[in-house]
C-alpha cells in the first residue's frame, strides 16, 4: 500500500507559529452576546482584520519568504494577488530586506493597490477576465530571476495561514465547528490541518459567495472544477478553480461548503460595524454572513470563525453597507 505525504501537516503549522512569533500579530478573539443569541451558539471571532496588512495573508507570506535563501532574497520576490496577498508579500519583502514585484488585476481595489505600493512593491497589472495571472507572474519571475510566492499553492503559505486557527483553538479550547472563507483554499487547508490535528472531530465549514462556488462544486464532483471568473463583491474569493495542493488537503478535511449571497455579505459587514464595532471586508465577512443567515444547519454549541481581513476603503465600505451596487 502506498501513502502520500500531505503538503502541509500539523507540525508544519506549529513550526510556522514559531517562525511568526514576534513578527505577526496574535490577533484578538471577539465575543458578542447579541451574536450568540441570534445564532444560537457561542461564537468566537478570530479577527485577522487586526493582523499586519489587515489580513491573515501576512502569516503565509512571511512564513514562505523567511525560508528563502540569501541568494534568493538578493534577487527579490514575485507574487500575484487581487490585494491582500500582494500587501503581505510586499511587507514580508520589506521586513526581510528585499524587493517585491506583484501582478495585480486592473480592477483591484484602489486601497489595496495603494497599500501594496506603500510597502515598496512594484505593480504589474492585467485584466482578470482575459489574462492568466499565474502565467504572467511565472514569466516575470523567470525573466528577472525572482522567487515566486503564490497566494495559496505553496506548503509554507498554507502552514502560515493555519496559525490563525491554531491561535484561536489555543485560546478557546475545543470547538464544535470552525468556519473560514474559501477562495483559493489556502486558509482553509492550513486551518483544517491545524484544527483537525488538535481536535479530529471538529466540523470544518468553508464559506463561498454564491457566484464563486468552485470549491463546493469541486468537492461534490471529487475533482477540481473550473467556473467563469465570478463577479461578486467578495473580490478576495473571485477565483475560477481551487488550487491543486489546497484541494488535495481540503477534499480530505473539509466537511461542507455553504454559500452566501452578496446581500447577505453586506448585511454581515453592517452587523459587524454596528454591533461589534469592527470593519470587515466582503471576503472576510462571508463566514459571519453564513451564521447570521442560517446557512449552516445543526450548529454545535461552540463555533469558531476566522474573520480573514478588513481591507476595504471607506468609500466602498460605506457604499456596500448602504446596500448600493
Amino acid at each position: 500500500m502506498t501513502t502520500t505525504t500531505p503538503p502541509v501537516t500539523p507540525d508544519d503549522v506549529q513550526d510556522a507559529a514559531t517562525r511568526l512569533k514576534g513578527v505577526a500579530h496574535r490577533t484578538p478573539v471577539l465575543r458578542s452576546r447579541t451574536l450568540d443569541t441570534l445564532v444560537g451558539a457561542e461564537v468566537f471571532l478570530k479577527c485577522e482584520n487586526f493582523q499586519r496588512v489587515g489580513a491573515f495573508k501576512f502569516r503565509g507570506a512571511y512564513n514562505a519568504a523567511s525560508r528563502l535563501t540569501p541568494e534568493q532574497l538578493t534577487r527579490g520576490i514575485a507574487a500575484y494577488s487581487s490585494g491582500n496577498h500582494a500587501q503581505a508579500v510586499a511587507l514580508a519583502a520589506r521586513e526581510l530586506g528585499t524587493t517585491a514585484v506583484i501582478v495585480m488585476p486592473e480592477d483591484a481595489p484602489p486601497s489595496k493597490r495603494a497599500a501594496t505600493e506603500g510597502y515598496g512593491a512594484e505593480i504589474v497589472t492585467y485584466d482578470r477576465y482575459t489574462g492568466d495571472r499565474v502565467a504572467i507572474a511565472e514569466a516575470l519571475a523567470a525573466e528577472r530571476g525572482l522567487a515566486l510566492i503564490p497566494p495559496y499553492e505553496h506548503p509554507h503559505v498554507m502552514a502560515g495561514q493555519g496559525t490563525a486557527a491554531l491561535e484561536l483553538l489555543e485560546e478557546t479550547g475545543e470547538l464544535g465547528a470552525l468556519l473560514t472563507p474559501v477562495g483559493g483554499g489556502g486558509l482553509m487547508a492550513g486551518s483544517a490541518t491545524a484544527a483537525k490535528g488538535l481536535h479530529p472531530g471538529i466540523r470544518m465549514v468553508g464559506v463561498e459567495p454564491e457566484a464563486g462556488d468552485d470549491t463546493k462544486r469541486s468537492l461534490e464532483a471529487g475533482r477540481r472544477i473550473s467556473i467563469p471568473v465570478p463577479k461578486t463583491i467578495a473580490d478576495g474569493q473571485a477565483l475560477h478553480t481551487p488550487g491543486e495542493l489546497t484541494f488535495s488537503v481540503n477534499r480530505r478535511l473539509v466537511d461542507e461548503i455553504v454559500l452566501v449571497s452578496d446581500d447577505e455579505i453586506r448585511d454581515a459587514m453592517r452587523f459587524a460595524f454596528e454591533r461589534l464595532k469592527i470593519v470587515i471586508e466582503p471576503s472576510g465577512a462571508t463566514p459571519l454572513a453564513a451564521l447570521l443567515s442560517g446557512r449552516v444547519s445543526g450548529l454545535p454549541d461552540r463555533v469558531g470563525v476566522i474573520v480573514s481581513g478588513g481591507n476595504v476603503d471607506a468609500e466602498r465600505f460605506a457604499r456596500l453597507c448602504a446596500s448600493e451596487v
